[in-house]
């Protein structure tokens, strides 16, 4: 079992309703699931594009990731629906907490110029986004290997219901805010 789970079912639970003063163990706020999204614009032009960030993606969350297509033809972007152009991977359950933690104690750290993470990007029911600019930040990922840098979206699914109760669920994880 991971340790921040374990962290979560013992001590964050317990500052949660100190906190909050829930009357229910289940009004306690928990993360639901992660959702990784890498969108790859040069896919319409290069297939072999999307394969290597399904694999990067792949290797970062130890999972299968699934491929992305267009919902709409946009001209302007000479793109057509149905087109591959990303792919995403949803964590749950165990590989979710692992996930977090390698998130905030190994790849965020590593980050150039890091100084937290921007605590006002909530979306009003308790979900965080969180873009990464470089897959490199992981130590899955070989420097060597990499044929291009990709950024990647990092969503934190909560079952909380207001953006405050899902800062402290977040910060008991360690996520690192800037003040």
């Amino acid at each position: 079992m991971s340790r921040l789970k374990d962290q979560y079912q013992n001590e964050i639970k317990d500052n949660m309703v100190k906190k909050f003063g829930y009357k229910n163990v289940m009004q306690i706020p928990k993360l639901d699931k992660i959702v990784i999204n890498m969108g790859v614009g040069e896919a319409k032009e290069n297939a072999k594009v999307l394969e290597s960030a399904v694999a990067d993606l792949e290797k970062i969350t130890g999972q299968k990731a699934v491929i992305t297509k267009a919902k709409k033809s946009v001209a302007n972007f000479k793109l057509r629906e149905g087109m591959p152009i990303g792919c995403k991977v949803t964590l749950r359950g165990e590989k979710m907490f692992e996930f977090a933690d390698r998130l905030i104690n190994l790849a965020l750290p590593r980050v150039r110029d890091f100084r937290g993470v921007n605590p006002n990007a909530f979306d009003g029911r308790g979900n965080y986004a969180l873009g990464i600019k470089e897959q490199l930040i992981f130590p899955e990922i070989e420097y060597d290997k990499v044929d291009k840098v990709r950024g990647m979206d990092i969503i934190f699914v909560t079952t909380a219901n207001t953006d405050e109760e899902a800062r402290e669920l977040l910060t008991q994880f360690n996520m690192p805010f800037t003040k």
